[in-house]
């Protein structure tokens, strides 16, 4: 078995047993073998998702803009399988109770996951997962602070004030109506934010 095969195993491994942790199919604790292979699935396609973009940009920058389309397209479709298996869980549903699973799992990874993962990167001397695992940890703080923010606007039976949202490419840091400078935990200049629509 190649390296990349063990590391994505490995991998793929930590993110379904992250998607099992944050997910129960209506309560029960007792899931059946469709239960855990819909959970199995979710977290395969969503991870698809991610990848296929990544070869997308990859493409587009070795000039193959076709073959980009192509990885984009198939992401769309993983990401309708992935909504799909979601939905057949029962795990869409009012936006108060979608906003405490994400509050949950976002604290989730900023309070234990990440920080054993940052442990482990330190040990093993592995400089490029530490650096990718902080930045995550740092970003997924703000992420639970602006779902709790949007949590609280709910209960006045409110939406978020009207704002632009923008995301550092960098880092994925995340930021409602005035953006700094530069990032506060990467530093990327202000006009490489992704303006989301």
């Amino acid at each position: 078995m190649s390296f990349g095969v063990s590391f994505l195993g490995c991998l793929y491994g930590r993110y379904v047993l992250i998607t099992l942790f944050m997910f129960s199919v209506s309560g029960d604790s007792k899931l059946t073998k469709t239960d855990e292979n819909l959970k199995a699935a979710f977290a395969g396609e969503s991870q698809a998702n991610r990848k296929y973009l990544a070869f997308a940009k990859a493409a587009d920058a070795e000039g193959f803009p076709q073959i980009a389309k192509l990885f984009r397209a198939a992401a769309e479709a993983e990401t309708i399988h992935a909504l799909n298996h979601l939905r057949v869980m029962g795990q869409v549903k009012s936006t108060p109770d979608n906003l405490g699973v994400a509050i949950s799992g976002e604290t989730y990874e900023f309070e234990s996951m990440y920080p054993q993962f940052i442990e482990e990167a330190k040990t093993e001397g592995n400089k490029k997962a530490l650096h990718s695992f902080d930045l995550a940890n740092s970003v997924e703080q703000v992420h639970a602070g602006l779902y709790k923010k949007a949590l609280e606007a709910i209960k006045t039976q409110s939406d978020l004030p009207k704002a632009d949202i923008y995301v550092c490419p960098e880092c994925g840091n995340t930021f409602d109506g005035q953006v700094p400078d530069n990032c506060p935990v990467c530093t990327k200049p202000k006009d490489a934010f992704i303006k989301i629509a």
